[in-house]
């Protein structure tokens, strides 16, 4: 993984700016505290075309409604995968405790007005954590979650756009492959625990506020997640889980595995991920019912030059069962150009097809395009 998409992973998770080895814009100390501010700004022109079928129920991204924000086809100049963001961390040591508070504030460039997102403010993080290299350490409060985590951090589709599904990038973000290869790894309220890494090992168990699906709720117990991280030269394994009951009429309990890893090979770069489970949703947990899923994401990256690289991935989100016009699957290919014009800018150009296909019948299909630029400081 080249500079540029370690400063885009470390930034998505706030993991921070700094595990990457990455600069902040301002690095300063207040007392016992030291201050970093840092952030990411980006911009796509996408545009997109849908055709085929539209009978597809559910969340089927490669249609009119999603893909094409209503019409056959649309453009946008918006964010990419990634939001505009300002993150500010600080840090001290005290009586043999690390300890560290983050707080990210995010903005979407496009709306479908000139006005609304004057005011449409984007908050993902606000978190403290504690601990020491015996401990472990404790996170409490908003962050992203741990299931697909390792999936969306590895997308090289995190630097550009992936599928410009138009109804999600105007006031937010293009979806990369969430919902065509992983599910979001969503926002939460949590308590967290990570064991001391040991020999590249590392290990986190969390308790999530739990949400809600539809008219169904997340009421009397947390949702549970956990992910094991495993690294050794040149790449990494790692293994997730999640859990939580939805209560009400049609109430079900959302389970999942997921199973993946990376490797680079001199300039070449493999990645894969697959997701299994009952009610993990399209999009967001829940938003498919209790229906059985799996998602696979398969990815193929090549350095080409010391500032320029090449992807190309394919992610697939299959659900079992359905009557004929559900939702059965959004499958996504994208093929991008990463080029790294300085330390902190990168300029992407990415095409991509997106399809849609129901229980029974033809699929819908939708094709994008997307060219832009991401500056990480």
């Amino acid at each position: 993984m080249n500079h540029h998409a370690l400063r885009a992973n470390a930034c998505l998770a706030t993991l921070a700016l700094a595990a990457a080895g990455a600069a902040h814009a301002a690095d300063f100390k207040a007392g016992e505290w030291d201050l970093s501010l840092g952030g990411i700004v980006n911009a796509y022109y996408t545009h997109t075309r849908c055709s085929g079928p539209q009978a597809v129920g559910g969340t089927a991204l490669a249609t009119q409604a999603l893909g094409c924000g209503g019409t056959e086809g649309r453009t946008v100049v918006g964010n990419g995968l990634l939001p505009n963001a300002l993150t500010t961390t600080a840090k001290t040591r005290q009586e043999g405790y690390d300890i560290s508070a983050t707080l990210m504030i995010g903005a979407a460039v496009a709306a479908g007005d000139a006005i609304s997102n004057n005011s449409n403010v984007d908050v993902r993080q606000g978190f403290v954590t504690f601990g020491n290299a015996d401990m472990g350490t404790v996170k409490l409060g908003r962050d992203y979650g741990l299931f697909g985590k390792s999936a969306i951090l590895g997308d090289m589709t995190l630097l550009g756009a992936g599928a410009p599904v138009s109804a999600t990038q105007r006031n937010r973000v293009t979806l990369g492959h969430i919902g065509s290869g992983y599910t979001y790894l969503g926002t939460y309220g949590q308590v967290a625990y990570s064991l001391p890494t040991s020999g590249g090992f590392s290990a986190t168990v969390a308790l999530m506020s739990p949400v809600d699906a539809g008219s169904l709720i997340g009421r009397n117990q947390p949702q549970l997640q956990a992910l094991a991280t495993a690294s050794f030269g040149g790449g990494k394994v790692w293994l997730g889980a999640k859990h939580q009951k939805f209560e009400g009429t049609g109430g079900f309990s959302m389970s999942g595995v997921e199973l993946g890893g990376s490797v680079a090979v001199g300039t070449l770069g493999f990645a894969a991920n697959v997701q299994s489970g009952k009610g993990l949703g399209v999009l967001t947990d829940g938003d498919s019912g209790n229906r059985k899923q799996t998602n696979l994401l398969l990815q193929a990256t090549w350095q080409a030059t010391p500032k320029a690289k090449l992807g190309l991935n394919w992610g697939e989100s299959r659900l079992k069962d359905g009557v004929a016009t559900d939702l059965r699957s959004n499958t996504n290919v994208t093929a991008g150009l990463y080029y790294g014009l300085t330390k902190s800018l990168t300029l992407v150009g990415e095409i991509s097809r997106t399809t849609s296909k129901p229980v029974a019948g033809e699929s819908a299909r939708m094709n994008g395009v997307a060219l832009g630029g991401i500056v990480f400081f």
